[in-house]
């Protein structure tokens, strides 16, 4: 939305390379302005610094080990706190300087999650940042030879709208099963402990989906931080006081069944410490397929592309619309160095080990504040390199302060679905099993493929192949590979 209030001081000149470079009176701001932007983006999504240590940190691969290959949990947030604000500032700041559009990057909600849940539990952690390494090449193999466009295109808008739905399912049941607000039981998924709310850790998590459901409601600006915040602050009261403890002692048997689910609400011995780089560089790029196999492993690597793509093109139009930035032809200035940065984006996220990088909706927050051009991603950026000395403030941070966050993204990203025509069964069959089956079969990539296989099927069986594109064809048979390798390793005599 546009911005009234008036420059703090006059525009740089036309003919200054700072102002040719950024295209910053053509955009009518001034530097003041893009500052203000930018501090205000880096506070509407800071939370990614604490919340994506409590997903990444805490997940254990396939050998038990946290990521890291270490068996501490706080190390393990420590060290993903650390590389997740370096990586967030380093891509923001290159989106910046080289795109010159007012996004930041961090790494990707659900994005998080599939690497977290759905890969890690099948291989090492080194082999499921390899894949992600290997998507983030991909992409930009496909900014330069123009198909990431086409991919876009072939998938129908509607299954686009669902895939975002489900992704907020999935995070959304992550979220209350680590709360423990969700548990297993008979039936399925029971409500509490045998059906009742209690302990101390349950109240902070219910008081702190309430209050930031709140300030989202009231369109605070940070109100995800401030969520996190201010319930982390009433955990370390509650603990103070109430000495609850942990769910799990040190023998890993429970050692209190209301206790904090994984780390104790605790004032660290130090705010402020030297960050530990120690993940940097810790992945093995071929590892994961031979840990699951070629084909799981190639559809792994489609599954987190396709999130990669409709997120960062939906959010720069979006973007790009909401400040009136759009060239005359209703095109995105820069959109091929905005895609190839994101593309480097996804890499980096790999090699840092804390998932890919994506561009965040939340830079709406800026752009409605002003911002309009590369500067404020270059204040962005710079804040999160601040934000790595820091980490010591997260380990303190219980699962029942984090993940109100994670159902509250969960609702924002399902309200995509008043896109979705459920009165066109062709359509509404398969972005329902999309958007059902992420969360109920804890994968994201199993959501994708039954919805794009249903979507063939139902239009071919009804006499319109003709409107499946191509390469969705070429997709879809993908997926009834990736869905049928134990049949057809049996049938080979592989199994």
């Amino acid at each position: 939305m546009a911005v009234d209030t008036p420059p703090a001081s006059p525009p740089a000149t036309e003919t200054s390379s700072w102002d040719r470079w950024f295209h910053l009176s053509a955009r009518g701001s001034t530097n003041e302005r893009e500052l203000r932007g930018g501090l205000v983006t880096f506070f509407t999504m800071a939370y990614i610094v604490v919340l994506n240590p409590l997903i990444i940190g805490t997940a254990k691969d396939v050998n038990g080990n946290f990521v890291g290959g270490g068996t501490d949990v706080l190390k393990a947030i420590a060290m993903v706190t650390a590389a997740t604000a370096l990586c967030a500032g380093v891509v923001t700041i290159l989106m910046g300087a080289i795109g010159r559009f007012p996004v930041a990057l961090a790494a990707g909600l659900g994005i998080n999650g599939v690497v977290a849940f759905s890969l890690a539990p099948h291989m090492t952690w080194a082999d499921a940042m390899g894949l992600v390494v290997i998507e983030g090449i991909v992409i930009g193999l496909l900014v330069v030879t123009g198909v990431r466009t086409a991919v876009f295109n072939a998938v129908p808008e509607q299954l686009k709208y669902a895939i975002g739905v489900g992704i907020g399912l999935f995070i959304t049941i992550i979220g209350l099963v680590d709360s423990g607000i969700a548990r297993p039981g008979i039936p399925l998924i029971t409500f509490g402990d045998n059906g009742a709310l209690r302990g101390w850790p349950t109240f902070v998590f219910v008081f702190g989906l309430l209050l930031t459901s709140v300030l989202v409601a009231r369109k605070v600006r940070g109100a995800i931080l401030i969520g996190i915040v201010a319930s982390t602050a009433l955990s370390l009261l509650i603990e103070a006081i109430g000495h609850v403890g942990p769910h799990i002692g040190q023998d890993g048997k429970v050692a209190n069944p209301d206790g904090w689910s994984l780390n104790v609400p605790i004032w660290p011995s130090q705010v402020v410490a030297s960050p530990d780089f120690g993940l940097l560089g810790q992945f093995n790029l071929f590892g994961g397929f031979q840990a699951i196999g070629f084909v799981a492993a190639s559809l792994a690597v489609f599954s987190l592309m396709l999130s990669d793509f409709f997120d960062t093109m939906g959010t720069v139009f979006g973007l790009a619309h909401e400040g009136e930035i759009l060239n005359e032809d209703g095109s995105v200035p820069h959109l091929g160095s905005i895609l190839m940065v994101d593309s480097v984006a996804a890499a980096a996220g790999g090699i840092a080990s804390v998932s890919s990088n994506t561009s965040y909706i939340e830079s709406a927050s800026g752009v409605g504040d002003g911002a309009r051009t590369g500067i404020a991603s270059l204040m962005t950026g710079a804040l999160f390199l601040v934000a790595m000395f820091f980490s010591p403030l997260v380990t303190m941070v219980p699962h029942e302060a984090a993940t109100p966050a994670l159902v509250v993204v969960g609702f924002l990203m399902m309200t995509q679905i008043r896109r979705i025509d459920f009165t066109d069964y062709e359509i509404a069959i398969p972005a329902f099993l999309t958007l059902t089956l992420m969360p109920f079969t804890y994968s994201i990539t199993n959501g994708i493929g039954a919805g794009f296989v249903s979507y063939v099927v139902i239009k071919a069986a009804c006499g319109k192949s003709r409107e499946v594109q191509p390469l969705m064809w070429a997709i879809a048979v993908a997926f009834i590979i990736y869905f049928a390798v134990d049949p057809i390793q049996q049938v080979l005599g592989l199994a």
